[in-house]
């Protein structure tokens, strides 16, 4: 068994030290933005992950936004779509990032070049095939999570061709009994031997971002282990939430958004006014920790994402300096976001519990209707003042 946990840990810092791991964010803006309570001139500080909600958090008029991440992967794709709004032009934006493709990446880039860094343009200059309409066809079946979505989707394509139009029934239906109905047809023929094996393997998990920790907390909490808990949980979202605005289930089973079900920062509406605020964002690469102890401004807003149930496991003494580091940095009445795979998040310090005022009825509610839905718990709270 210690055989096996080393391994998936040492895939997973292989993967996550050479791969680009999310090419869409996977945590709903909507649910944020009203736990966080942006204000205008706030400032945040935040995990960049694909860079989506960072836009998003930019139309509630945040004075700043660091976005910190150890993989400069991820920065560096937040990078291009500040370039693409840098140019200003929108159809560049929902083509590259809305269809998922462009027919010649290579003759449009030199343009969004200058607005990069250096390291976002070393990244860029070896990856412009990852718009390509040739081969997988689109940016969003590309890098790790991208390889999952594009495998599922082919197993079903080729395997269960009458399963897959199904689905991509589903996907247009306009109401949720409609949706039900639909999904009651789906569910019994969706979950066979091979889905069900392949949402157990360390590999799998490893390109989706999930490491043994949190593998680990799901298998330990949940009646069913890992595969009731996805089955579950997508049940629950294809029946019971509006299927014509889920644009993150659309993305990774069509590659593509649609114009009327895509994130906020790829709307028509949206773009002059994200143009003008793109120079508020700043991309850093390293931890949070490194981050913070660097800071020199008091934040509004943490957005932690799930990457302390990963050190909650494994390197309890960085959490308690993380959580030191966010206090200390917290304006008056900073609000702090995470989410977790566990039902409940129940690994904070006791001084930090001791300084947090949590919201569970907002979170309660937020949870159920986050149009993602894959994560055990959501937590958000204030933090008091001494």
């Amino acid at each position: 068994m210690k055989i096996a946990h080393r391994a998936y840990d040492a895939w997973f810092r292989k993967v996550h030290g050479s791969r680009l791991i999310y090419n869409t964010c996977w945590e709903d803006p909507r649910a944020d933005r009203q736990l966080l309570g942006i204000q205008s001139g706030d400032r945040i500080v935040m995990i960049t992950s694909a860079g989506c909600n960072t836009l998003d958090y930019l139309l509630d008029d945040p004075a700043r936004i660091d976005c910190v991440d150890m993989n400069p992967r991820q920065n560096a794709l937040l990078e291009l779509k500040l370039a693409v709004l840098a140019v200003g032009n929108h159809d560049l934006l929902f083509q590259l990032f809305g269809r998922g493709n462009h027919p010649d990446f290579a003759a449009v880039y030199p343009t969004l070049r200058p607005h990069l860094s250096v390291s976002a343009q070393a990244h860029w200059d070896r990856s412009r095939n990852a718009f390509s309409p040739r081969g997988r066809g689109s940016f969003y079946f590309r890098g790790a999570s991208g390889d999952v979505a594009w495998w599922v989707r082919t197993m079903l394509r080729s395997l269960q061709p009458g399963l897959w139009r199904e689905i991509c029934g589903l996907l247009e239906a306009t109401s949720l009994p409609e949706q039900r109905e639909r999904y009651a047809r789906i569910e019994p023929r969706l979950w066979g031997t091979l889905l069900r094996w392949a949402a157990r393997q360390p590999a799998v998990l490893t390109l989706l971002g999930v490491p043994r920790a949190q593998r680990n907390l799901i298998e330990s909490q949940y009646p069913g282990g890992i595969n009731r808990y996805i089955e579950d949980k997508l049940r629950y979202l294809l029946t019971e939430l509006p299927i014509q605005e889920n644009y993150f289930w659309r993305v990774y089973l069509l590659g593509s958004y649609s114009e009327q079900c895509c994130p906020n920062y790829l709307r028509p509406e949206h773009f002059a006014e994200l143009a003008r605020r793109a120079d508020r964002v700043r991309t850093h690469t390293a931890t949070l920790t490194d981050f913070l102890s660097q800071a020199e401004s008091r934040f509004n807003q943490f957005v932690l994402l799930d990457h302390q149930d990963w050190m909650a496991a494994h390197r309890p003494e960085l959490l308690d300096d993380e959580w030191n580091l966010l206090i200390r940095c917290s304006a008056t009445d900073a609000r702090v976001l995470m989410r977790s795979a566990g039902l409940s998040i129940d690994f904070l310090p006791q001084f930090a519990r001791a300084r947090l005022q949590a919201h569970p009825d907002d979170c309660a509610r937020w949870h159920r209707l986050d149009r993602v839905g894959t994560y055990g718990s959501v937590f958000c709270a204030t933090v008091a003042a001494a």
